[in-house]
């Protein structure tokens, strides 16, 4: 179980790390989570006051943070990437929507503290977001940092490509087959005995081949997947649905769904089998992107209904045994993007 915000602090301040000594990625006690992370910045940086000029504003922010987290306050912030290197977020002060990432790829599992500054020169609000949500958020398509792979039409209407789940998933796994309650959400962190196996996953999910939902449009794509989202959530045995924008997409399941209604999966900043850490534990292991089980829909679409089709289940360690991927990550030099008018809302 995820302990509480303030509790990751007082570890951290009793380790006497500093922001660059490396951290492993979901480390149950020194790893702070995203949620944790931004409410943490808010309640310690919402209210200051910035009026400085632009390089001694971004000094005394990041020492701020420092104070925060628990970390001892630095004198100099060399020019590592990302600066807060053991928890692996930069910082962008943001009196625009203008977003600017100089001389860095999107990844993944690296975070962007974005921190609104109002015309009074005063913190209002820290969003904490990673490179998943980040590509989501560009609109302009400038952003090519990305993974795809070929889908291909499917040998059968389901495939169970991986017939167990990963050595480092397999030990938490539920032996007598987890029934979500009322309080269990799809996006609750996984806790011991709740995971349920990848074949059980797969027969559970199966039982979605041949139903259909509305199709909101081809330009709405997140609407789309929000709908077979809910018949996933449904299927697994959820009382209702749930979707918070993070990676994997029912958390609790460590579960991440594709709908493929053309052959190219987007896979975004996430390669499958990559050994980086997701940002959570389960017990005392921090749990990879390779742990990730990943659920392909194939589909059809009239544009007035989507009819699932085919269904495809594979860890993310085996994803490309049966998908073929495309050529690697491309690189940009500089990134600049409008985030969305209410993104400090």
């Amino acid at each position: 179980m995820t302990i509480s915000a303030d509790s990751y602090v007082d570890n951290i301040r009793e380790s006497g790390l500093n922001i660059h000594n490396p951290i492993t990625i979901g480390d149950p006690n020194l790893w702070i989570p995203d949620e944790h992370l931004e409410y943490l910045l808010n309640k310690n940086l919402c209210g200051r006051n910035v009026e400085y000029p632009i390089r001694t504003r971004s000094k005394i922010v990041k020492q701020w943070i420092c104070e925060a987290l628990g970390y001892p306050i630095e004198n100099t912030f060399p020019k590592y990437q990302p600066r807060f290197t053991g928890q692996n977020f930069d910082v962008y002060n943001q009196q625009t929507n203008n977003l600017q990432i100089w001389n860095e790829e999107v990844t993944a599992q690296r975070r962007y503290v974005l921190i609104g500054i109002n015309e009074n020169q005063i913190i209002y609000k820290v969003r904490v977001i990673n490179g998943i949500e980040l590509i989501d958020l560009d609109k302009t398509g400038k952003i090519t940092t990305k993974f795809q792979a070929s889908f291909g039409y499917p040998n059968n209407r389901c495939e169970l490509i991986s017939n167990s789940d990963t050595n480092n998933l397999s030990r938490y796994l539920s032996n007598k087959g987890f029934i979500p309650d009322n309080r269990t959400s799809p996006i609750d962190y996984p806790s011991i005995e709740q995971i349920i196996p990848i074949h059980e996953v797969f027969v559970r999910l199966s039982s979605l081949v041949g139903k259909s939902f509305i199709d909101p449009g081809v330009t709405q794509e997140r609407n789309r997947g929000a709908g077979l989202h809910d018949l996933v959530c449904n299927a697994l045995g959820y009382s209702s649905y749930a979707d918070d924008g993070r990676f994997p997409d029912v958390k609790n399941q460590v579960l991440e769904i594709k709908l493929q209604t053309s052959p190219t999966i987007d896979l975004g900043v996430v390669c499958p089998d990559s050994k980086d850490g997701i940002g959570f534990s389960i017990g005392q292991t921090p749990i990879q992107h390779n742990d990730t089980r990943y659920a392909v829909f194939y589909a059809q679409t009239d544009n007035n209904h989507v009819t699932i089709t085919n269904l495809v289940v594979t860890t993310g360690e085996d994803f490309f045994s049966r998908f073929k991927q495309f050529q690697g990550k491309i690189k940009n030099g500089k990134i600049q993007m409008m985030l969305p008018k209410d993104f400090f809302l």
